[in-house]
Formats: structure tokens, C-alpha cells, sequence
């Protein structure tokens, strides 16, 4: 039987419009209400900012996503079988930041050789993008239980009903990588606080290397990245009403050595004054000042290991590339 449930019927948690309206009110007030400007990541993820972002993963300079479906393909067995080998014990798989959980479906089918019982439960601050996941999923997996949620798990940390079985916290992608490392263990103490003795967490981190291979990743030849981080000032435009000429503002790409990260901004090429009606707000921008929209950390294996350790995490098993560009990491709650 197709156990395939709607995002639109599930009695799950959602962000009302009005919540999300607010959201990027309360975002816009802070990050461009001081200097220097900021933006959230999260604003970059409305239904333009997914769609360019699963285009980005296709690159060929984008080589995070090729490797990890590479290390997915090869290892998912081996990551299902490290939390336990009992064929009739429930599975829950829970994806942060599931997005259209393309790279996900790999694991959830070995999952669906190996366990009688999965649910997977993708959370995303898009409603759009996970229908298209659970569309995806239920297609190919239609005896995989499916309970997506619409909700921000930075602000609203995930609240787990009782599960009698085995959760697998899934977070992949390089997210963790946008957060500065106060916050990424604060995320993954909360994820934590939510589990039991006997879970696991799959964490994908891309790890530091040449910055010429890294500046290339995020500045590709075609646009697509820049088209992604100017879509943050587009959405504004559509949903609070503002008057943001994305052709006055250039996307740019550098890594910030000290702090081990590359880092997005969007630079004003020229002085302007931007209205944002539904805000109530007035920004002047001076002639080369930028907006910070997005940091990638990169990790070593000790800033890895002190960060799952923070976190209450212990590491079980590693999984690399011959090159060592990109780390799967399974570890396990302690």
C-alpha cells in the first residue's frame, strides 16, 4: 500500500504566511537595519532559491553535492547497517534542511532493503520543495512512511514525537558549514536533546583545501550562484514589496583565511536607496558596501571531532574521498 501522505494534509507543524511574512520582517530589521548588512541564509530558500540550488548542484566547479552522492552510493549500506543490523526494528530517518531530498533517496532505498519499517521526516523552511521531495520519495519508496515539516530548525529547534525504533538524524549538504561554530553546535545540541542513546547523526562537512578549488565552487562560470544569491534581494522584492535593482548589486565569492570559511556577499555598485514598504524601512547603500548573505565553513577532522564532541556526539565511522574534499560522518548519541 502507498503510505505516501500529502504535505498538504499532514497534521504536522507549518509556517503560516503571516509567521514567515514576519520573519522576514524581523530578518530584514536586523540585518540591514546596521552596518555591516547581513542577511539570514535561510531567506535564500523560497521556491526560485531551491530550484537554483539544486541547479547549482549539478556544476561541474560545485564538487560538494558530486561527492557526497558519490560517497552515498557507495557507503549507504554501511551507514543503515552502523545503527544496528535488526531487520524488524523501526527506522525514523529525520533530514535538517531536507530541501527536495535528492541526494536522500540513495540511502532511503538501502534503508528499504535492510529495515521492514522507515519513516522519513524531512524538515525545510520550504513548503515547495518538500512537496516535490515527498513526491519523489513516494514515488520511489511507496512503503516509506512519509511526515514532512514546514519549520525553521534554527529558530524552531524539531520537536520529536515518541518513535519505538531507531532515529537516524540526517544533516548533509554542507549545511552545518553555514554556521559559525557557537551556533552549529548549538543546532546539533538541540538535534541531540531530541534523540536517545541508540540513535545516530549523519553529518556532511566539506573540508578545507585549495582556495583557488573553493573560490571556483562558489562563483561558477555559468551565473548560477550568483543568480541564487541575488534571488535573496528578488525574494524581498515579491514578498515585502521592495525595490531591490538586481542589476545594481554584484555577487562575490572570497574566503576569509582567518576564520576558515568562504564567505557570499552581494556589493553595491553603485550609491542607492532601497525602499522595503512591507517593512516600513528606508536603506542607503553606499557605492561598494555589501550585503552578507552566506558563510561555507570549512572543517579539519579536530574541528570536526570538537564539534560533534561539544554537541554530545561521539564519532563512530568516517567516510571520504580519495582526495579528502568532502567527510560523511556517522556518530552516535552519548
Amino acid at each position: 500500500m502507498n503510505t505516501m501522505t500529502s504535505l498538504h494534509t499532514l497534521e504536522a507543524p507549518t509556517i503560516r504566511y503571516e509567521e514567515a511574512r514576519s520573519a522576514l520582517v524581523d530578518e530584514v530589521w536586523r540585518g540591514l537595519g546596521e552596518r555591516p548588512r547581513s542577511l539570514v541564509p535561510w531567506m535564500f530558500y523560497d521556491a526560485e532559491g531551491s530550484r537554483l540550488f539544486e541547479e547549482i548542484t549539478t556544476l561541474p566547479e560545485y564538487y560538494p553535492a558530486r561527492l557526497e552522492r558519490q560517497l552515498l552510493e557507495q557507503y549507504a549500506s554501511n551507514i543503515i547497517t552502523g545503527i544496528g543490523t535488526d531487520p524488524s526494528r523501526p527506522l525514523r530517518i529525520l533530514e535538517l534542511g531536507a530541501g527536495t531530498a535528492a541526494k536522500t533517496g540513495i540511502l532511503l532505498r538501502a534503508a528499504a532493503r535492510l529495515r521492514d519499517q522507515i519513516v522519513y521526516l524531512p524538515i525545510d523552511v520550504s513548503a515547495d520543495a518538500l512537496d516535490l521531495a515527498c513526491e519523489s520519495i513516494g514515488d520511489m519508496l511507496p512503503s516509506v512512511l512519509l511526515e514532512p515539516t514546514v519549520a525553521n530548525y534554527v529558530s524552531d529547534p524539531p520537536a520529536l514525537r515518541w518513535f519505538e525504533g531507531t532515529t537516524l538524524a540526517m544533516y548533509i549538504g554542507t549545511s552545518i558549514g553555514n554556521f559559525a561554530p557557537q551556533s552549529a553546535c548549538a543546532i546539533l545540541r538541540n538535534l541531540r536533546s531530541e534523540l536517545r542513546r541508540g540513535d545516530a547523526l549523519l553529518l556532511g562537512t566539506d573540508m578545507a583545501k585549495d582556495e583557488s578549488i573553493l573560490v571556483r565552487a562558489y562563483d561558477d562560470s555559468a551565473g548560477v550562484t550568483a543568480a541564487f544569491n541575488l534571488n535573496i534581494l528578488s525574494r524581498l522584492n515579491r514578498e515585502l514589496g521592495a525595490n531591490f535593482d538586481t542589476g545594481r548589486f554584484r555577487h562575490i565569492a572570497r574566503w576569509n583565511r582567518a576564520d576558515c570559511r568562504m564567505e557570499m556577499h552581494l556589493r553595491s555598485t553603485c550609491d542607492q536607496c532601497v525602499d522595503i514598504p512591507e517593512a516600513d524601512m528606508t536603506v542607503q547603500f553606499a557605492s561598494g558596501e555589501t550585503i552578507h548573505t552566506e558563510n561555507r565553513y570549512k572543517f579539519s577532522r579536530e574541528t570536526l571531532c570538537a564539534l560533534l564532541d561539544r554537541a554530545g556526539f561521539a564519532i563512530d565511522r568516517v567516510w571520504t574521498d580519495p582526495l579528502s574534499w568532502y567527510s560523511l560522518t556517522l556518530a552516535i548519541v552519548r
